[in-house]
Parts: C-alpha cells; structure tokens; sequence
C-alpha cells in the first residue's frame, strides 16, 4: 500500500509537460502594437489532448507558433514561460528550438498544400526532417519515412513517398502532413485546424487517425479548432479563447454542461442542434471581436456581453478560479452565472420541446 501511495504521490508532483504562464506576444506594426497573445496560461499532460478554442485572431495560432519558435522577428516581443518538461523556451536560444522542434514537439499545419513545398517530392520532405535531427544515412531515413505514411493509413506507402504533394487529394496531403510531425516520435503534437477544408468523412478519418496515434505514443495534443464539436470528439480539456486571452478553461464536460463565461455560452449557442426545431435560427454573437491594436479598457468581451457588469468597462477581470480544475475571466459572481446558464438551458429546452 505504501508503494501505491509513493507511485501516486510522484504523479501529482511530476510536472505537466506542456505549460504555458503568462505568455504575451506583441507586433509593432505601422499601425499601433498589435497584442496578438495576452497573458495566456495553459497546460498539458502526456497522453492528454487540450482543446484550444475561439473565433479567427483570438490567438490560438499565434500561441502555437511561439511555442514552436516560429513567430520571433525583430518586431516581435515576447514574454512569459513555455515550459516544455520543465525547459523555458521562451528563452531558449534559436539553435536550441531548432534542435526541439519537429523532435520533441512538432505541429500540423493548417494548410497542408502550402506547408509541403510543392516542387519536392512527400518522401524527399519526410527524409529531411528525420535526417535534420538523426545522424542516419538516406536509405534508412526513406525507410522511416515509408513506414511513417503506412502508420497514417497512406495505400502503397512505398509508392505514395514519390508523389509531389499535388499528387494527392486533401485527405492524403494532410495524412502526410501529419506523418512528418510523427515521423521523429514527437512527446508534443500541436495539431492547428487539421480538418479544415476537408469533407466531413475525410475529417473523422483524420480525428481517429490523430486519436490512434496518440494512444500509442502517449503523446500530449494541443488541438487548436474554432469547431465545437472536433472538441467534443478529441479533447479531454478546453481552453476557450477571445482577444488573445483565456477567457475559460475546464474539463471538455464541464465546459459543455456548465460553462460560467459569456463567451462560452455565444458560442454553444452559436452551434446547430440537431433536436432544435428546423425553423429556430441560431443565437449569433453580436458585434465583432475588437482590435488588437487598440483592445477595451477593461474586459475584452465587454462590448458584445449580453450580461456585461459596469465594472468590465474599465478593469480587466483575472482568471480565477470557480471551482476546482475550472478556471473562468468575468466579473459576474459564481452563483449569477451559473444561474444565467441553467435559464439559457430552460429556455432551449423549451424551444425543443
């Protein structure tokens, strides 16, 4: 029994994989500083799978690209800590990311016909990258690179490692995709949109294939989505959000049955349901996210809040905590919100019935 409680006692001291505190990453432009990403925290643990979510220019892919060290530029600053097992990479030196990225933690990319160089052939790609980072000769590296497009489910592997990437349809290019990513058997796989574009039946396809790989190699997942319900589908937790901030972060289930931001609720509500009258229209989000060169005073939702308190036009709410694991920005006290909630749910129950 004592040997239990060690075991135990070292998992809840071990440190999450991925953590991200306080991170800020401004642009100057000629127009202003744009403050892309401001003061985001966020964690992930092996084997686990985060949901990031919120409408285009929240942040969410700026976030990642810092992690990955692909948004310094001299008009950059950044700030904060990334901690990837424990290392800061926020100020780790270039020659130390390269050495990190792609081997340690990897990403697929949006779009993958313009993240695969279309005048190089998909196996030549998946060579380099293996070969960037493991001193291993180009017969070996082409062997690892069939086996990894066989790994994502690619037919004749040995064929399909010659196709130029417009050889291949979306699913396939984007299957490729992420058979580089895995090729190096990264602990961190930071995957932005990777169904965007994609038919619905190519999209399971490569949320199994995703779901699959990271049951094997207990990898941790940083799923970046504006899709509710590719969230619903893959992650275990969710971090919702809005003007570069998080606005809300909980379990996948807390946050779908009892979200405590605005935000949140705009959003589930802003979703299709299927036992919803076919006539009831949806509840969209007034208004439009506001400029990051010149964000509100105080909270950044504060302009299209239905719910909005007066002391959210001037002060910035903290991300504090509700309840144990879910932490929520607003001003609005725990109980309100949780009564407004429960009264949206009465009055969508109703429409329903």
């Amino acid at each position: 029994m004592s040997g239990e409680r060690d075991t135990g006692e070292r998992a809840r001291r071990a440190p999450r994989l991925l953590e991200i505190r306080d991170l800020r990453v401004r642009f100057r432009t000629r127009d202003g500083v744009v403050r892309a990403v401001d003061g985001v925290s966020y964690s992930v643990d092996r084997g686990r799978t985060l949901g990031v979510v919120g409408e285009s220019g929240s942040g969410k892919t700026v976030t990642a690209l810092t992690l990955m060290g692909l948004s310094r530029a001299p008009n950059a600053t950044i700030s904060g800590e990334i901690l990837l097992d424990g290392e800061d990479l926020v100020r780790a030196p270039a020659e130390r990311l390269r050495a990190i990225r792609g081997k340690r933690a990897a990403m697929i990319f949006q779009d993958p016909l313009s993240s695969l160089h279309p005048l190089y052939r998909v196996g030549w790609q998946i060579v380099e990258a293996i070969r960037a980072h493991d001193d291993v000769s180009r017969e070996v590296a082409r062997r690892r690179a069939i086996d990894a497009l066989g790994d994502v489910g690619i037919p004749n592997p040995a064929q399909a490692v010659d196709s130029y990437p417009h050889e291949l349809s979306g699913g396939m290019r984007q299957r490729a995709m992420i058979a580089m990513a895995l090729a190096l058997d990264p602990e961190l796989l930071i995957a932005d949109e990777p169904t965007t574009a994609l038919d619905v039946t190519v999209q399971a396809q490569i949320l199994e294939l995703i779901r699959e790989q990271q049951e094997q190699r207990r990898m941790a997942v940083v799923l970046i989505t504006h899709n509710l319900g590719v969230v619903a589908e893959m992650a275990d937790e969710v971090a919702v959000m809005y003007a570069g901030r998080v606005m809300e972060r909980a379990s996948l289930e807390t946050v779908l049955e009892a979200p405590e931001h605005p935000y949140t609720w705009g959003l589930l509500q802003s979703v299709p349901r299927l036992d919803a009258p076919r006539s009831e229209r949806l509840t969209p989000i007034p208004g439009s996210p506001p400029s990051l060169v010149s964000p509100p005073a105080g909270c950044p939702f504060y302009p299209r809040c239905r719910y909005r308190p007066e002391i959210a036009a001037t002060v910035s709410p903290a991300l504090a905590e509700s309840e144990p694991g879910h932490v929520v920005a607003c001003h609005l006290p725990h109980e309100e919100r949780r009564a407004i909630w429960r009264r949206l749910q009465e009055r969508d129950a109703l429409l329903s019935a």
